[in-house]
């Protein structure tokens, strides 16, 4: 008997055609998005245009805006994954008495990225680079919000002799993360996949779409776009190892410091209640030994403020900016030899 071979069974052109309308749909959303993000991005700054200057450091270009006249300069450094925009309250009436400049660190606002690392140290040079080819003199204020504390730290530990005064906002701590509850410390991970997500979506409109790049058109030109995400990512991923370089700095001798804590009165809407007064007791001892680091350090707390003191009490951070530009004023004018 001679052996038959059974016909190929009829294929099912309806499953293909699904997969592909489904393929098609997916690609035609997703360039729909990335067109919505970059006219929006591009109207947004069209409307709000960059203040301020981009300098070049060295094969990329960081954002550095100026205003005011007169010595020691006062130098902005701002949180985590924020811009210059963070200081708008506080810039203006700083530059009354003096000059004044916040930045975008590289990959932030209107900086373009570095390809180096994202640790306080690496920061700290790139900002030294920027002031230096912005042709920005020391001596300098340096004033740093929550991260950016660590941050003004390493400048003073690389460029001493450069730095007059310091001023911690609400600075972060090296030691936070073993201090706070681990409940809270558990939270890191959350927000973390929060920004991944952010860094994943935004080239394709998505938090704007949502909702998360807000209401303020100033802060959604600077702020809402791809590259700040993955820096703010790539900052974030980096924060322990910029806590272990800050905790390296030690003392800072009798350098004029101003520590600014918020009131742990306020609620946090971000934090469990449960865990607001645990968490808030651990921020105000290491807030404390901040102001300890220095012979001459002080410490305030900024009442009815939440972490982000230069928006909520402008005038407390523009009043302890004034006092170190008026110390090291003061003693600028002390012939050298009596110093």
């Amino acid at each position: 008997m001679s052996a038959t071979t059974n016909p190929p069974e009829p294929g099912r052109p309806w499953l293909r055609i699904i997969v592909r309308g489904w393929l098609i749909f997916v690609i035609l959303l997703a360039t729909a998005g990335f067109l919505y993000e970059n006219i929006s991005e591009a109207r947004d700054r069209r409307f709000h245009p960059m203040p301020g200057q981009l300098i070049d450091v060295g094969g990329y270009k960081m954002h550095v805006n100026c205003s005011g006249q007169g010595t020691p300069a006062v130098i902005l450094d701002s949180g985590l994954g924020d811009s210059y925009v963070s200081w708008s309250k506080v810039q203006p009436q700083i530059a009354k008495f003096t000059r004044v400049c916040s930045y975008d660190r590289a990959g932030l606002g209107y900086s373009e990225s570095s390809p180096r690392p994202r640790t306080s140290k690496v920061m700290a040079e790139e900002l030294h680079m920027l002031l230096h080819d912005a042709g920005i003199s020391p001596p300098y204020i340096l004033a740093g919000h929550s991260m950016g504390g660590y941050n003004v730290r390493l400048f003073h530990s690389l460029y001493r002799n450069e730095v007059a005064g310091m001023v911690l906002v609400d600075s972060s701590h090296p030691e936070q993360e073993k201090r706070f509850p681990q409940a809270l410390n558990d939270l890191d991970k959350t927000w973390v996949r929060e920004q991944e997500f952010l860094a994943f979506s935004m080239p394709f409109g998505i938090p704007r779409l949502l909702g998360f790049c807000g209401n303020d058109a100033l802060v959604r030109a600077a702020d809402c776009n791809f590259h700040s995400a993955r820096e703010g990512l790539a900052v974030l991923k980096m924060f322990p190892e910029s806590a272990a370089q800050a905790a390296t700095t030690g003392s800072l001798g009798d350098l004029p410091l101003a520590v600014i804590s918020h009131d742990p009165e306020v609620p946090q809407p971000d934090v469990p209640a449960d865990l607001v007064k645990p968490m808030n007791d651990a921020w105000g001892q290491m807030q404390d030994e901040l102001a300890h680091l220095s012979t001459r350090g002080t410490r305030t707390i900024a009442k009815n403020s939440s972490h982000y003191i230069q928006i909520d009490r402008p005038e407390v951070v523009i009043g302890a900016v004034r006092n170190m530009v008026d110390q090291a004023r003061q003693i600028q004018s002390v012939p050298e030899a009596k110093r």
